[in-house]
């Protein structure tokens, strides 16, 4: 926690994840729904249209589908670290399901906090960080505006 109260944290992939080949975070994904419940139609109709080709694309994703009666339509995404993620579909469309399956794809399973620095390192510069004026010789001195040559 920082004095803003709200939690925050250097930008950091899960294990260096994409550094030698990428590993999905997302272990496995359940559809609940109800079979007869209008609020689970656009559920019912990605399940028959969509989800087939989701389990196609992301082989290392498990894909559950449980129908349960009279409950309210969700999709439980629980992740590598064991987070779950627990989302409500209530009246949405399959293409608003699809694309919140694909958001819960690529997320790591981690809280979304606010990020401190864009940069940080490990192993900080003993140097300091570089500019262009880096390297410059001190003896030639600041840098000043150029004398602007009056035309008569």
């Amino acid at each position: 926690m920082t004095s803003r109260g709200t939690p925050s944290r250097f930008l950091r992939s899960v294990l260096q994840n994409g550094l030698g080949r990428y590993v999905c975070q997302l272990k496995r994904i359940s559809i609940i729904f109800s079979k007869t419940h209008p609020s689970s139609l656009g559920v019912r109709e990605y399940i028959e249209e969509g989800v087939v080709d989701y389990a196609k694309k992301n082989p290392g994703t498990v894909v559950y589908v449980s129908p349960q009666t009279s409950t309210v339509p969700k999709i439980v995404a629980e992740y590598l670290n064991g987070n779950v993620r627990e989302e409500i579909v209530i009246c949405k469309t399959p293409q608003q399901i699809s694309e919140l399956f694909t958001k819960l794809t690529s997320q790591s399973g981690l809280d979304i906090i606010r990020i401190r620095k864009p940069i940080h390192t490990d192993s900080p510069s003993i140097q300091g960080q570089w500019h262009p004026f880096t390297n410059r010789p001190p003896s030639i001195g600041p840098i000043k505006p150029q004398k602007q040559l009056n035309q008569s």
